[in-house]
């Protein structure tokens, strides 16, 4: 919107070629969502605050959340909707048929989040959307996405997954690329809503994934950096660096009102739409199992949950005190705080090891 308006008067104001650079285009992508979350933030949790939009607290949990956390606002992923969607418009190139996927998935999945966030509010208890229904509804909105991807994304590496650690190694999916990828979109969106449990614990864990995609996709999309890297070029993918700079800055933006003690708590809003986002960016830069390592932790905490409800249906003993895995520390006495800031430490390890894959190949 803006960069196209900007790019139009190149010949009348030469200094205005700098709006061609995508680093520079992505930098102001960061401070735009960034100044846009930070600045309507307040406004808008006092909007809530007093219109009692507050989410449940889930009652076999910590005490301490139940006494601490109950009454604070909730769908605060609203807030990162305005900031992702209104930066990557003003500056994205809007001809971009990766911008419009990217963005058709967070919007969708925000508002399936949305709606599950308004029916607890509604029922003043944590059943929403059932999980069955739920699920399908992901499934549908992921299957869009992949159609759309399918008719405009690069077909050359489209259905092929590839492996970090090793050049030119690939497998090609065929027809159970639609599955497969089916299955990273809802994957990722339920990781990130299962370790959104603790104040600011999924905010910078995200941060991190989307800035470290923002490289990713800068050299995905550039012929010398991917030559260099030996890691496939895809056209025009580069250009996906702006929507995951609107991702760093909004949760950066976010993260000042949803540090420990949270004012506000993202909601379903924020995790389905975040988690799904991630998941995205990795089908098109052909970085699947890239995410998986720098997005360990999600992994982390939805293996947990998994493992726990196995161990239970199967043996009738559990594994952890209490699942997802951020629980079951608290329950052994580690204060929310420091699962939270050892959580972010354990991110920062991941996203670095992840990021060193480009290289070792």
């Amino acid at each position: 919107m803006l960069y196209s308006f900007l790019i139009s008067l190149v010949d009348q104001f030469s200094a205005f070629n700098v709006f061609r650079y995508l680093t520079f285009r992505t930098g102001l992508s960061v401070m735009t969502s960034m100044l846009i979350v930070f600045l309507i933030g307040g406004s808008f949790i006092k909007f809530f605050q007093t219109h009692k939009i507050t989410g449940p607290i889930r009652e076999d949990g910590p005490i301490d959340h139940i006494i601490k956390k109950a009454g604070t606002p909730t769908m605060g992923g609203l807030l990162i909707l305005v900031g992702i969607i209104l930066s990557t418009l003003l500056w994205a190139d809007l001809k971009n048929s990766y911008i419009w996927i990217l963005l058709m998935v967070v919007i969708s999945f925000g508002l399936l989040g949305a709606i599950d966030d308004f029916l607890k509010i509604k029922r003043s208890n944590s059943k929403g959307i059932s999980s069955g229904v739920k699920i399908i509804c992901q499934i549908i909105l992921s299957l869009i996405a992949v159609m759309l991807l399918l008719k405009f994304g690069d077909n050359n590496h489209l259905t092929n997954l590839y492996f970090p650690f090793f050049k030119n190694l690939a497998l090609h999916l065929g027809l159970f690329y639609i599955p497969f990828t089916i299955f990273i979109i809802v994957g990722w969106s339920n990781a990130v809503n299962l370790t959104d449990g603790l104040d600011g614990l999924a905010t910078v864990p995200v941060m991190l994934v989307a800035l470290s995609f923002t490289l990713i996709c800068y050299v995905v999309g550039n012929t010398v950096f991917s030559e260099y890297l030996q890691i496939p070029y895809i056209t025009d993918v580069g250009e996906a660096s702006i929507f995951c700079g609107s991702i760093v800055g909004s949760c950066l933006g976010f993260l000042w009102f949803n540090a420990p003690p949270a004012k506000i708590f993202m909601g379903d809003t924020g995790s389905l739409s975040l988690g799904s986002s991630l998941g995205a960016v990795s089908i098109i830069t052909k970085h699947e199992i890239v995410l998986v390592i720098i997005g360990g932790l999600f992994v982390l905490e939805t293996v947990s949950v998994i493992i726990q409800v196995l161990s239970f249906k199967l043996t009738g003993k559990r594994v952890f005190m209490m699942a997802p895995l951020h629980h079951h520390f608290e329950k052994k006495g580690w204060s929310e705080s420091t699962v939270v800031i050892r959580f972010w430490i354990i991110s920062i390890i991941l996203a670095l090891i992840g990021l060193a894959t480009l290289k070792l190949r």
